[in-house]
């Protein structure tokens, strides 16, 4: 077996671990699915009738920034589970085991996505219920999911830098989600960038989160039109933007939590 074969293997082993995990806490998943769930019914049926000016039905351009925030805030898993093994020994013990030093890395973040597919199901569910719909095929349907997994996925390896430097799990789970309510919030996820001032929009623009936001809602058929979407580059070219935004975090941040783990496995 090859040094990649190898690898993969022995991370779907450490994947598979990670859900026998979730299975038997299975609060942590109740949670997590509880808490895109409340967003979708709150900004719905409490904020839906205030927000106005998007250019479409506000329940239609609210569930992609729903299903962005909810799978960039599912990575935080990623650096709450490191932490969590780092504290009890247990990538002490995979070290001492004939296995891949790269598994225990692609099987945390294989397992926290498999995670957000669960959570994006239900939620895609409850969505349904409240009217969302997608208008477009079943192929630009699936791409727009696709677009959000892989989102997922690159935010995996950011919360796996920042689990692997924290120094508790209490320390992971706070700095797994300070940082990622002003990204979220200070994006076109719930309103459109035209509300925010001047200088403050072109940031909110370019931020990741709405360039997978609207590549999402430009896939599915919940675009805004006209200046609810914006002008520029990012506004006219979301789902090219999102692949790269996707990418840059992958090219950066895989190298740093490999180097950080040889670091801090090596204590």
């Amino acid at each position: 077996m090859s040094a990649a074969a190898g690898a993969l293997h022995d991370g779907w082993i450490v994947t598979k671990r990670n859900l026998i995990k979730i299975k038997r806490v299975p609060d942590l998943l109740i949670f997590t699915t509880i808490q895109p769930i409340m967003f979708v019914l709150l900004f719905t049926y409490v904020f839906g009738g205030a927000i106005k000016g998007t250019g479409v039905a506000y329940k239609e351009y609210l569930m992609a920034g729903i299903f962005t925030q909810t799978v960039a805030f599912g990575s935080s898993l990623t650096a709450i589970g490191l932490a969590d093994d780092l504290t009890k020994g247990i990538v002490d013990r995979f070290r001492s085991l004939p296995m891949s030093r790269a598994a225990v890395l692609i099987g945390r973040t294989t397992s926290d996505l498999l995670n957000n597919l669960l959570v994006v199901v239900v939620m895609g569910l409850c969505g349904l219920l409240v009217g969302w719909r997608v208008h477009t095929g079943p192929l630009a349907a699936l791409g727009g999911f696709a677009l959000l997994f892989l989102f997922a996925y690159a935010m995996s390896w950011v919360s796996a830098v920042i689990g692997l430097a924290a120094r508790s799990v209490e320390v992971a789970q706070s700095a797994g989600f300070i940082w990622l309510f002003p990204m979220t919030f200070l994006s076109n996820a719930f309103v459109s960038t035209n509300t925010l001032p001047d200088w403050l929009r072109p940031v909110a623009d370019w931020n990741p989160i709405s360039s997978i936001a609207l590549g999402v809602r430009d896939l599915w058929g919940n675009a805004p039109a006209g200046l609810a979407r914006g002008s520029g580059f990012p506004a006219q070219h979301p789902v090219l933007l999102a692949l790269l935004w996707s990418a840059a975090i992958v090219a950066v941040f895989v190298p740093l939590a490999i180097a950080r783990y040889r670091r801090v496995s090596t204590r």
